[in-house]
This record gives structure tokens, C-alpha cells and sequence, in this order.
């Protein structure tokens, strides 16, 4: 890859500023959160995959680099690509959120859902989601911490995003599913991880059919 796509892969694509109150309170997206497996094929606004992304990681304090789920002596293990189809302002392919940025990171072209999906043992609704959140636990930041506890605060950690995400989802009048069958070495060629970067959650995300 030449110089030149490996900048425009990385080039920056801002979201709008995440809103941090809503009409919808807690208590109620509690009591509606449901998974879904049944996508409509509407497509996501920017805003609301912005407003998803941030409840995932986004940074709540620009002083401390506080984010909106806890992390273990702040060692921050998870990244967040999205798996993108049909978003009007983007072109289809897998995205890095950039939390410090509040934006996205273009890493790889194209409709990957057929790959995704058969890594999921073939799970068709995944297919389905315009917007997939695929949530990724790095060991290398947090080992030098925490030694043999890593792997299972990673898993913690995950799970305290997941929430975040299902419960925002809600709140935006969409819906999820955590998905944790799939063939981890297949999902990871398919996203083109990084070593050491490990699949944990697979978040479709959509509006009910």
C-alpha cells in the first residue's frame, strides 16, 4: 500500500458532538431492552453511530481521559471497529473509533458482511445490521498491570461497553444482539486485526424489522 492510501485510511471522519442528555431515561431503556435478531434495512444516521461509538468509549472528562465504561487502573484493553452498510455519508467498509477524536478511522474498503457472517457460524441477521460493533480486547496494555488477572478483566471490561451499547441503542429507538459464537481466528482475518488484538463481542445493531 502506498503512502498515499495508507493516509486517506486513516483520515479522520468526525462525528457530530455526542449528546449526553436525552429524552429517554434510564429507567426506561432498562425496562425495553430486549435483543434483536430481525434488522430493518434502514440505513444509520452519522449522529446516531457517533452517539453509539461514544457510549462504547467516548471520553467523558478531556481532563483525566475519563471514559464512559470503567477500565481496570485505566489501562483502556478495548477498541471499537464498526462494520458499516449503507450509511449515506460513508463509504461501506470497517471503521476504528477514535475516542480522543470522537470520529472514525477508515481501515478497510468494501462490504465485509459475507466474511463476518460465516465467521459467525453463519448467523444471517448479522448480515442484516447496517451498523455491526465489533468490540476488541488488547492484552498488551493491561498484562504489564495485572499479569494473569488481564484476560478476565478484559472480559469485564467488555461487558460494562456491551451494556453501554444496548442501553444507548435503545435510547435512539434502535436495537442489538451480543454475539459471542464465532471462529475467532476467521473473524479476525475478515476485520484484518491486529496481533494481538482478540474479538470479544459482535454488536449488529439496526432498527426492528
Amino acid at each position: 500500500m502506498t503512502d498515499d492510501a495508507m493516509a486517506g485510511r486513516a483520515r479522520l471522519i468526525r462525528f457530530p458532538e455526542p449528546s449526553r442528555t436525552g429524552a429517554v431515561s434510564l429507567e426506561e431503556t432498562l425496562a425495553r431492552r430486549r435483543s434483536l435478531r430481525a434488522f430493518a434495512p434502514d440505513p444509520i444516521s452519522l449522529r446516531d453511530i457517533g452517539q453509539l461509538a461514544w457510549s462504547a468509549q467516548g471520553v467523558t472528562d478531556d481532563a483525566t481521559g475519563y471514559r464512559t465504561a470503567p477500565s481496570a487502573g485505566g489501562t483502556l484493553p478495548i477498541e471499537v471497529d464498526l462494520l458499516l452498510h449503507g450509511v449515506p455519508e460513508l463509504e461501506d467498509g470497517v471503521y476504528r473509533y477514535d475516542p480522543i477524536e470522537h470520529g472514525l478511522r477508515h481501515r478497510l474498503d468494501g462490504d465485509r458482511r459475507e466474511a463476518v457472517t460465516e465467521a459467525t457460524l453463519n448467523q444471517g441477521f448479522v448480515a442484516d445490521a447496517p451498523v455491526v460493533v465489533v468490540l476488541s480486547g488488547v492484552a498488551a496494555r493491561i498484562v504489564p498491570r495485572f499479569g494473569a488477572l488481564s484476560d478476565r478483566l478484559i472480559d469485564m471490561e467488555v461487558g460494562h461497553v456491551g451494556q453501554n451499547v444496548s442501553l444507548q441503542a435503545v435510547a435512539l429507538g434502535l436495537g442489538t444482539v451480543v454475539v459471542v459464537a464465532f471462529r475467532e481466528a476467521d473473524l479476525a482475518a475478515a476485520l484484518e486485526l491486529a496481533e494481538g488484538e482478540r474479538p470479544i463481542y459482535l454488536m449488529p445493531v439496526g432498527r426492528a424489522s
